[in-house]
């Protein structure tokens, strides 16, 4: 992508009413733009980051077994009726209505339905375990939406529900689950500070899990015990669950985070009301066993920014940003510039190599202000000193190293 094509700009400075570091940066640097309190749009380069990580978080889920689908958004009451969320959840709807009086709602998440959908294709032990994942767009009518995209009032969520004969057999999911999440948050670049943290299982079991990101602008209280990789929620923070964890009260550290996924037990809340069972090997009815994963990608998205930017612009880890490649050329008005920047932009197509190439008639330090705004992992400088080198300017984004590579190697560099 040339990007004196792209219609998207760079800002010097954020909107005044936007206070969440994550939305500042990502406004400034062309990825998101704002629409309202809590509603964002996805710019050319900020989907190539949202479409990265929603493809890390399928080929883990389908890693699993998990089967994808995408249900509707909008829901029929009657449905959420059965199961006392149609009324008791009304803070959180965004209703609507038909020409012809009807209410429909705006879903904020897919039990329900997906649970009453799977009582036509469940019906014996045999059709079990089944998991079943979708990316759809969620509403919830926020009343706190100064986070910027970690807290949205339509966002996208990746949703996934397990169906499973027995909690004994749920639970071999559900870690199976848990390190598919770990891997994701691995990949997405912040899985050093994510820890799986303990929380209340509410009305289905003792403790759920949430997967937390250590991060000053988090919203959540944790306690970390580092050594062993976990956490626990301030809301379960008890004598009695460090004992039961084989974790002393001293070694933890208090520190605040961001929720960037959870998984939890739904147990029997949703199959019983809604009719899913099946026949067991003796011919009996039993309710499904059920449990629940999410991840919403934008938050993810949000979360790599308030973890990883510096001072000057955001950072991404290399399996997430929207190109690889950074190429910047630096002209001064000499055409021979131009044209070398130019065969090296051919030749990181023929091989394959996305690259955002800045081939704008700006001076110098626009661009490379513009270049560590935008965050791309590997920039590559092209000018006239390199050119009197032989050479081109490899810089890491992450730690600011440069290096001078060879034209005729630079393909086998970045391949490393």
């Amino acid at each position: 992508m040339r990007q004196s094509e792209l219609f998207t700009k760079t800002r010097r400075e954020a909107p005044k009413d936007e206070v969440a570091k994550n939305a500042q940066l990502l406004i400034r640097a062309g990825y998101i733009h704002k629409e309202m309190a809590g509603v964002y749009s996805f710019l050319p380069l900020g989907l190539r980051v949202f479409n990265n990580i929603e493809h890390i978080i399928r080929e883990e889920m389908n890693a699993i077994g998990g089967q994808e689908v995408v249900l509707t958004a909008l829901q029929d009451p009657n449905l959420w009726s059965k199961t006392d969320r149609w009324r008791s959840a009304a803070d959180i709807w965004f209703t609507t209505k038909l020409s012809s009086g009807v209410d429909l709602g705006l879903a904020f998440t897919h039990e329900e339905p997906l649970t009453a959908l799977m009582t036509e294709h469940i019906s014996s032990y045999k059709d079990l375990p089944k998991y079943v994942y979708q990316f759809q767009t969620k509403f919830r009518n926020e009343l706190r939406a100064k986070s910027g995209i970690l807290r949205m009032r339509e966002f996208v969520m990746k949703d996934l529900y397990s169906f499973s004969r027995t909690e004994a057999e749920f639970r071999i999911f559900y870690e199976k689950c848990a390190a598919a999440y770990k891997k994701i948050f691995d990949r997405s670049g912040v899985g050093e500070k994510t820890f799986r943290t303990f929380s209340s299982g509410g009305s289905f079991s003792k403790f759920s899990d949430e997967f937390q990101t250590v991060c000053e602008s988090g919203e959540d209280t944790i306690y970390v015990h580092e050594g062993k990789g976990i956490a626990i929620n301030k809301e379960v923070y008890t004598d009695e669950v460090l004992a039961e964890l084989g974790v002393a009260r001293e070694d933890m550290k208090e520190m605040t985070a961001i929720e960037v996924g959870n998984i939890f037990p739904l147990g029997t809340r949703f199959s019983e009301p809604l009719g899913l069972v099946y026949k067991d090997e003796k011919g009996v009815s039993q309710p499904v066993y059920m449990g629940s994963y999410g991840i919403g990608p934008g938050r993810v998205m949000g979360t790599i920014v308030e973890v990883l930017a510096d001072t000057k612009g955001i950072v991404w880890p290399k399996e997430v940003a929207p190109y690889p490649v950074h190429l910047v050329s630096i002209t001064s008005g000499n055409k021979d510039v131009a044209m070398a920047a130019d065969t090296l932009y051919d030749l990181l197509a023929e091989n394959g190599i996305e690259t955002l190439y800045d081939d704008r008639d700006l001076r110098a330090g626009e661009k490379l202000n513009d270049a560590d705004l935008i965050g791309i992992p590997t920039r590559i400088i092209v000018s006239e000193k390199t050119m009197s080198e032989g050479a081109v300017e490899v810089g890491n984004r992450a730690d600011g190293s440069k290096v001078m590579v060879r034209e005729s190697n630079i393909i086998e560099h970045l391949s490393e």
